[in-house]
């Protein structure tokens, strides 16, 4: 069983504690708000600014983080795994189906949108990469509710009144509830214009490295319905292609 190791979390914290204070500190300070002895603390911050994460204050000596740890955190993010597994599944779902392709992940009580492809079609639906949508409002955030367990579903459709988005919006939790399992039992979930009138939307979700993500189709109700069929063979294969190893 993995152990965990103090100092690593000790390292963490300090960050913790700029981000929180806002403020340069000394040593002093940082020993007592991370409840530390002097001495070890010295060390730690003495270790942190030998590596270039820390500066010190030419007259009072108190130490602030350099931005060597934002660099590195925007190195990171811009390879991330989850977004470049996203990118490619929404390329190869926009290959195999020309409908506007997205794909998100639950951001609090609603659902981020991490990689998007319109459609080509000159009629289509349009998301962009950030945006966000409402979990109940949309295949996506339904494909996505379904993965948690029950309690933790309404517990985010009851962090906010649910908005009648469309005069199809479904906004009573019981029914929401109840179209979660029904998605959950045949593979599948759909919103025929609940978040945009004239709009339907297929998806299917799984979880990528342990962390919920789903995948979307969306276009005209009546070209949806057409190639109902089509659509949701593909959302699958890429489905089974994308969590394959997970």
């Amino acid at each position: 069983m993995p152990t965990l190791i103090p100092a690593a979390g000790r390292t963490l914290a300090v960050f913790e504690v700029f981000a929180r204070e806002k403020r340069e500190l000394s040593n002093s300070d940082v020993a007592r708000l991370l409840s530390v002895a002097d001495s070890s603390c010295s060390d730690l911050l003495h270790t942190l600014h030998s590596l270039g994460y820390l500066m010190r204050t030419a007259r009072t000596r108190r130490f602030y983080p350099t931005g060597r740890l934002h660099d590195l955190a925007v190195q990171i993010a811009e390879n991330d795994p989850l977004s470049a597994a996203a990118r490619e599944a929404v390329e190869l779902l926009g290959e195999k189906t020309n409908e506007t392709a997205f794909f998100g992940a639950l951001d609090g009580a609603a659902v981020k949108v991490l990689a998007a492809q319109a459609s080509k079609l000159p009629l289509r639906y349009i998301l962009d990469v950030g945006d966000r949508v409402a979990p109940h409002a949309s295949a996506v955030g339904k494909a996505l509710l379904a993965l948690l367990p029950p309690g933790e579903a309404t517990d985010i459709l009851r962090r906010r009144p649910l908005r009648q988005v469309t005069p199809s919006t479904v906004t009573d939790i019981g029914q929401l509830l109840a179209q979660l399992e029904q998605g959950r039992e045949r593979g599948w979930h759909e919103t025929r214009e609940e978040g945009t009138e004239g709009v339907a939307a297929l998806a299917v979700s799984g979880r990528l490295g342990g962390q919920p993500v789903a995948m979307s189709l969306a276009g005209p109700v009546e070209r949806i319905d057409r190639n109902r069929k089509a659509y949701l063979q593909a959302l699958r294969e890429v489905r089974d292609m994308l969590f394959a190893d997970n």
